[in-house]
């Protein structure tokens, strides 16, 4: 069993209690799509395939401390110690972990490399289109949330509550998504996803009106 294959089951290991909005299968999206990307631009797909298997594997961290912990940093934290268990180099380790610390929507970090940015890209498009909204709504139920507060005041509100819904998700991030994907095919993908994403909230604020 080589390296990879290895650390693909205890990445599975890792995430077999972890919430379904960011659970295996959740990596596994990531994979495919980050394969996909990373083939059309040309990286390194090694590189891609381990960065998008461990990229999540601090979020239980997160989660259990109510978003205070940053799943980026932890998750490259755990990456780095499970990379040396295996054997990778550090020139690899850093390219790794560079990737998990940069592919987060809200964060300081950018990504530098291709690798990087098609890891960003991945992730990003799978919270958008109907699987990003299955998520928000899946991840609103996990913290509680209501189902729509689309006339409350959203920036005054708060994650991890009962107003983080997956309107509040949409408004605060899902929407502004498009606009950051930083490769040509991520930025082709995007846009029928953002399209369908956007007809789907118009039209749950015209249901919820009562206009539909």
């Amino acid at each position: 069993m080589d390296a990879v294959t290895k650390i693909h089951k205890e990445v599975q290991s890792i995430l077999s209690d972890s919430r379904g909005s960011h659970d295996l299968d959740h990596t596994e999206r990531v994979l495919k799509l980050a394969l996909h990307i990373g083939e059309k631009e040309g990286a390194d797909l090694t590189i891609i395939t381990l960065a998008a298997l461990l990229h999540d594997i601090g979020r239980n961290c997160e989660d259990d401390s109510n978003g205070k912990i940053c799943h980026a940093e932890k998750g490259a934290e755990l990456a780095k110690t499970l990379l040396e268990k295996h054997g990778f180099d550090q020139v690899m380790i850093e390219k790794i972990t560079h990737c998990i610390k940069t592919h987060r929507f809200r964060n300081n970090k950018h990504p530098q490399s291709i690798e990087a940015k098609v890891l960003f890209d991945a992730d990003k498009l799978d919270s958008i289109g109907a699987v990003g909204i299955g998520r928000a709504f899946l991840f609103a139920g996990e913290v509680g949330a209501i189902l729509h507060n689309k006339d409350s005041d959203i920036p005054n509100t708060k994650p991890y509550t009962k107003d983080d819904s997956a309107y509040r998700e949409y408004m605060l991030k899902l929407r502004y998504v498009k606009q950051r994907i930083m490769t040509d095919e991520g930025k082709r993908l995007a846009e029928s996803r953002h399209e369908f994403m956007v007809e789907f909230f118009n039209r749950l604020n015209r249901e919820v009106d009562g206009e539909i």
